[in-house]
């Protein structure tokens, strides 16, 4: 077991995307609860949907609200389903992402949830990137300022390259330089950069001198073991150094189990976090 003392402080949040995809998605936040879990988030939970029907978002609101599960993340529309990397960036998907963000958002405010994630989108080949970028600046100002409208921060994340080799953020700098521009562009300062450390330590940052230089600027950390992606203690990172780098760097906030359980059922993946640390404070 790990020592998560350093960290006890944040309580955890358990990504249903990932964790519990045994289940069907409505059976997921009861599990988590069961779990001993009072705060979970999601990608985009409607796949390529990116305007589910009012009975289709009631009833997850409601699996949440029956498992006492507080909704604290939610991706825009990311199209991970298909193979995407996210919409923001991505001309063809211009008019989904944008209608979207209401939907997104709505679900958001009606659950209390306070960070939506926006992922970036690839390359596309034969599209100038820096027309890319231009629409993704677009896309991220009227996402933030659908999150500002709901007291919520907007989220950017980087990915690793070995896994998603067309997405352009794969770097802490990267995300961050793109944090700043939709801040100066909007003047809200509520975006704020994913610190994924999976996705970091793939693409081979140094993750003590992310924390130190970036964690003023993090608006929410995940987790998970790398290079499999399993729960802590399955690979070669070091979380009880982490979690104390967190810690006094000043992280306040929750972090995010982001990963895929090693022996294939979720409900045994947790045994590294002790029941009475895994409540969200």
């Amino acid at each position: 077991m790990i020592d998560v003392t350093a960290a006890s402080e944040h309580g955890y949040t358990v990504n249903l995307s990932i964790l519990f995809s045994e289940l069907p998605l409505l059976e997921r936040p009861a599990a988590a609860a069961a779990a001993g879990f009072t705060a979970a988030e999601l990608w985009w939970p409607f796949g390529e949907d990116h305007a589910p029907s009012e009975a289709e978002l009631d009833a997850l609101r409601k699996a949440f609200t029956d498992a006492g599960v507080q909704l604290t993340g939610l991706n825009f529309l990311d199209d991970l389903t298909r193979g995407a990397r996210g919409t923001v960036s991505v001309p063809a998907e211009k008019d989904r992402f944008r209608a979207n963000v209401p939907v997104t958002a709505a679900l958001a405010a009606s659950l209390g949830t306070k960070a939506l994630n926006a992922l970036y989108g690839n390359r596309v080949e034969g599209v100038d990137p820096a027309e890319q970028d231009a629409l993704a600046l677009e896309n991220l100002v009227i996402a933030a300022e659908a999150a500002h409208a709901i007291g919520a921060v907007l989220l950017i994340e980087a990915l690793n390259k070995p896994e998603s080799p067309d997405y352009p953020l794969v770097s802490a700098a990267a995300a961050v330089e793109v944090v700043d521009k939709v801040n100066a562009a909007t003047g809200l300062g509520n975006a704020r950069f994913l610190c994924d450390l999976y996705h970091l330590a793939r693409n081979g940052e140094d993750l003590a001198a992310v924390i130190d230089r970036y964690a003023d600027r993090f608006g929410h950390v995940q987790i998970a073991d790398t290079p499999g992606r399993n729960e802590p203690g399955t690979g070669e990172l070091d979380f009880e150094d982490l979690f104390a780098r967190l810690t006094a760097a000043g992280y306040a906030g929750r972090i995010g189990l982001e990963y895929r359980p090693a022996g294939g059922v979720s409900a045994d993946a947790f045994e590294w976090l002790p029941r009475e640390h895994r409540a969200a404070k």
